[in-house]
């Protein structure tokens, strides 16, 4: 039978059900401005009733209700799209990184024209142009020295700016590995209390709309993959790998690679192991600095050292107005001071490999003759060695295109001449040093009798840098080589000062019959200034004037890419951020109705039992004898 008393009982439950409503309403109030946070909702439910189906019901003709019980208060949330947004925050935050650090590049380049290093180098041709015809003019030596030290300063401004950049997304690793690890202690740190509220039955709502937040930022620093699917042990993937499981996490660290001019490695902590990244901010810093902006630095050390090599190569076969020759007008400092080029690469205290930047061959070649031989040459590649071939119909110029687009980091080209010369160009990977020749094999006769630069041919006659003295393996006494530069000659390159302390040094005719020049010879000048327009460059890039559209082009391109990716990454999340406020976030005017119903609903519960307590006192008072 059912208690006089029941009334009051189902008031109370409806109080209470309406007071923790409205404090859940001025919960989400409080919160609206708060990052992360999503509505909560109380979810009300009948409370159960008195005669369960089960049992016997003397009595009483069905049911009888007890009210309102509070099943949980629940966040308003979709899980797929906070899924989506989490693989979304990676992709923006790797073009973010990519768009930011590009910007810097471009505007290394987009100098004022007339400071800019085409511009430089432009005077620089003028003023040999106007050497060659005033030759015996002290002004005009002063010029070509003045426009050559003004070049180099122009080039060691690009190189400086390139290498800042460098140096500050190297910071940025750093600064993002330690946000990484402080993300990831949170992440472990609210697992740990998360699986304690849940463990008494409680929904932990803010804890989780924190983790969250902290999971949608660590998305943005490095690619990662979510599994809730066991409740006690929340777990976040990344590289295969477990960086936080539970309240245990994985830390990252970085240490000095001095395989990579001693810019950081990062590494997890726990295994020493490279931590390796497909996506978000970490993995495009890493991509900048050891790809984009280290690309940028070797196309300008490239042709640093093609031009000043160049520049040399002229100028020291020519005569000064003071009857001085064989100065060289730059100059070029060796990776190593051993003449043959040994160098102790594993640091053993013996000689281990062999630094040679080019060898030019003992025979003179047109460069329009068919070579009249077949074979195969190997040449070191970007990973490894690459194989072509050549016909007997090939000309010497065929062969030649054939080598500088085969993608090795081997190319080739006639010098004034007219001897083949390989030259080596920046390496593809870290490990490999730049400017080192490091494989030339020819299993024919080209290389070896036709441009007389190996002894021999086949396996056993091959030039392989991974040995003391590989020099011998060239044609011994007749093939000219020279050692490998100092790394980054765009940072180091300068005038000689035999030519700062005495102009009259400078060369501008190469005389006749191994006689000095005449006072109006200016044949080397003219020679130097038409390097200016002439096929000089090696590989893909022809010249001087190809170089710099390529740069400018090449860079522009990038930040152009970054930019509308950037674009289209921030579009997406927008839609997918405003899909999630629109069903996770606090509207205000929606939570203001919510609570004058809960008002409401309040104040019918306070009047009923106003009532229900009327009834009783009807009974108890007013009842008896």
């Amino acid at each position: 039978m059912q208690s006089t008393f029941t009334g009051i009982e189902i008031g109370k439950r409806s109080l209470m059900g309406h007071t923790q409503a409205l404090a859940t309403t001025g919960h989400n109030l409080s919160n609206a401005n708060v990052e992360g946070y999503s509505r909560q909702r109380v979810e009300l439910i009948s409370a159960d009733p008195l005669y369960m189906p089960q049992l016997n019901r003397e009595g009483t003709p069905g049911q009888v209700g007890q009210g309102v019980d509070v099943a949980r208060i629940g966040r308003i949330r979709d899980m797929i799209l906070e899924g989506r947004i989490v693989g979304q925050a990676n992709g923006l935050g790797y073009w973010e990184a990519r768009d930011k650090y590009i910007l810097l590049a471009e505007q290394v380049y987009n100098e004022p024209t007339e400071l800019s290093v085409r511009g430089l180098m432009d005077k620089f041709w003028e003023s040999w142009q106007d050497l060659s015809l005033n030759p015996a003019e002290m002004a005009s030596r002063k010029a070509v020295f003045q426009r050559g030290k003004t070049l180099i300063n122009g080039i060691h401004t690009r190189y400086n700016s390139l290498k800042e950049i460098g140096e500050m997304v190297e910071l940025d690793i750093s600064a993002t590995v330690k946000e990484i690890n402080t993300i990831t202690s949170g992440v472990a740190a609210l697992n740990e209390q998360i699986v304690k509220v849940q463990a008494m039955g409680d929904n932990p709502n803010d804890l989780l709309d924190r983790r969250d937040l902290l999971v949608q930022k660590l998305s943005g620093l490095i690619d990662i993959t979510v599994d809730n699917r066991d409740p006690d042990e929340f777990t976040i993937h990344t590289g295969g790998l477990h960086i936080v499981q539970g309240r245990i996490r994985k830390t990252l660290g970085t240490e000095i690679d001095p395989v990579n001019e001693g810019y950081s490695r990062v590494v997890w902590e726990q295994s020493a192991e490279t931590a390796y990244f497909r996506g978000g901010k970490m993995a495009a810093l890493i991509e900048l600095r050891d790809g984009d902006i280290r690309e940028e630095i070797q196309k300008l050390d490239m042709m640093t050292i093609n031009f000043v090599d160049m520049v040399n190569d002229i100028h020291r076969n020519a005569w000064g107005l003071n009857g001085k020759t064989g100065i060289d007008f730059f100059v070029e400092h060796p990776f190593v001071n051993n003449i043959a080029g040994n160098y102790d690469r594993n640091g053993d205290g013996a000689f281990d490999s062999t630094y040679i930047f080019r060898m030019s061959g003992a025979n003179t070649l047109n460069p329009e003759e068919q070579i009249g031989l077949r074979g195969t040459l190997t040449l070191s590649g970007r990973t490894e060695d690459v194989v072509l071939e050549y016909y007997p119909t090939d000309t010497v110029g065929d062969l030649i295109q054939r080598i500088n687009t085969a993608g090795a980091e081997v190319v080739a080209q006639l010098d004034r001449a007219g001897k083949l010369q390989l030259k080596g160009t920046p390496g593809f990977v870290v490990e490999n040093p730049d400017f080192v020749i490091r494989h030339v094999e020819d299993s024919g006769q080209f290389l070896v009798g036709y441009a007389g630069i190996l002894n021999e041919a086949g396996p056993e006659g091959a030039y392989d840098w991974g040995q003391a003295d590989a020099v011998v393996a060239l044609r011994g006494g007749e093939t000219q080589y020279t050692v490998a530069p100092l790394n980054h000659p765009a940072g180091w390159i300068e005038i000689n000062e035999a030519l700062e302390m005495d102009v009259r040094s400078i060369a501008a005719g190469f005389g006749e019959n191994g006689r000095p020049a005449l006072p109006g010879d200016g044949s080397a000048a003219l020679a130097l200034a038409t390097l200016r327009n002439q096929n000089v460059m090696v590989g893909n890039i022809v010249s001087f004037d190809e170089y710099f559209a390529d740069v400018i082009a090449g860079i522009g391109l990038k930040g152009e890419e970054a930019e509308l990716s950037l674009r289209t990454e921030e579009l997406i999340m927008k839609e997918l951020n405003d899909m999630k406020e629109s069903i996770s976030g606090v509207n205000i005017d929606e939570e203001l109705s919510q609570m004058i119903k809960f008002q409401h609903g309040y104040s019918a519960a306070a009047r009923f039992i106003t009532t229900i307590d009327k009834m009783l006192d009807t009974i108890i008072n007013r009842m008896g004898v």
